[in-house]
């Protein structure tokens, strides 16, 4: 389709470097899924660079800045998904671009139908409310699923806790920190302090003894109660990652909800694996549908539900909600 604000006359371009394996004349599709996004300025690109979970080194961003300074304009734009992008490139540059960022080991992005640079909060590193290294996934899952194609985007997030910062039922999978508390009545003082502490109401305290009363159903496995115990009486039961799957936003947002509870570090790549494995194998009828629309198909939904507890048992949740749509527009 035409973009008649789009100043070029043409689609295509000559670039002298490899972009998604092709050099020579490449059309502007093919550029923005190598991370080359058209501007509506005639020879111009924004540049979208690497930054898996937001971190970027010293070394590579005062690399970037040079970059930056010699090729692209008087900004950088930090994408909502934590990417670094340098407006105003001219493609001639593309080649030296690229050659100068590889001196820091810095890579462009991608877009298109594919797994993309995945996201995440700050996690238990420094945050004092993260539960979970974030960070320590992220790089996990660039490295060995970025860039796997699919029959449309696939977004993954990391959330360190149930604040979920990086919105992980806004994504297509979403990994969000969460911890099982555990109560000891024999060091307990009663002191009441967990009751002020949980913000959700699942813990009271007994009128006459101070000690606990636990409502699991209310708990969102926070961990406040676990930090503010003064004797340690609330304790780790079990900590791992909520799993989300299904979710976007977009013109026609999805929220995506829990599958699974718990999941240990080891099993995130096992998760990841089986989903887009089953996508890949049932995304192709439909064509460039992203997979929570396919999952709010209910046969699609029972089949994968299906797929997934043969590959995990009942660490899939005994009846989980299928992605549901949010719609902002009507």
């Amino acid at each position: 389709m035409a973009d008649k604000f789009i100043e070029d006359k043409d689609n295509k371009i000559n670039v002298d470097t490899q972009i998604e394996g092709k050099t020579g004349t490449i059309d502007f599709n093919l550029l923005k899924s190598g991370g080359l996004i058209k501007q509506r300025q005639i020879n111009m690109f924004t540049v979208r660079l690497r930054c898996p979970g937001g971190r970027v080194p010293l070394s590579k961003l005062e690399k970037i800045v040079e970059v930056a300074k010699k090729y692209a304009g008087d900004y950088v734009h930090l994408s909502f998904r934590q990417s670094i992008e340098l407006p105003y490139v001219d493609y001639r540059n593309f080649k030296v671009i690229y050659e100068e960022l590889g001196e820091a080991d810095q890579k462009v992005a991608s877009c298109g139908p594919r797994v993309r640079v995945p996201t995440a909060c700050s996690g238990c590193e420094y945050n004092p409310n993260g539960l979970t290294d974030t960070q320590k996934m992220v790089r996990l899952v660039d490295e060995k699923f970025f860039g796997h194609r699919l029959p449309h985007k696939f977004k993954i997030s990391f959330s360190g806790c149930p604040i979920d910062c990086a919105r992980t039922s806004e994504n297509d999978l979403g990994f969000q920190g969460a911890v099982k508390p555990e109560w000891d009545e024999e060091t307990c003082i009663g002191c009441r302090i967990c009751s002020k502490a949980c913000s959700e109401g699942a813990i009271e305290s007994d009128a006459e003894t101070g000690k606990p009363i636990y409502y699991p159903e209310k708990c969102l496995y926070c961990g406040d109660c676990i930090r503010s115990c003064p004797t340690d009486s609330w304790k780790e039961k079990v900590k791992g990652w909520m799993v989300r799957v299904g979710g976007r936003h977009g013109r026609h947002p999805i929220v995506g909800h829990r599958i699974a509870e718990f999941i240990s570090d080891e099993d995130v790549p096992k998760f990841i694996e089986a989903i887009i494995k089953w996508y890949e194998e049932n995304g192709k009828e439909y064509g460039r549908t992203r997979i929570g629309v396919i999952l709010q198909i209910l046969e699609k939904w029972k089949d994968f539900l299906s797929t997934m507890r043969e590959v995990f048992k009942d660490r899939i949740l005994a009846n989980p909600m299928s992605p549901t749509k949010n719609e902002i527009h009507f």
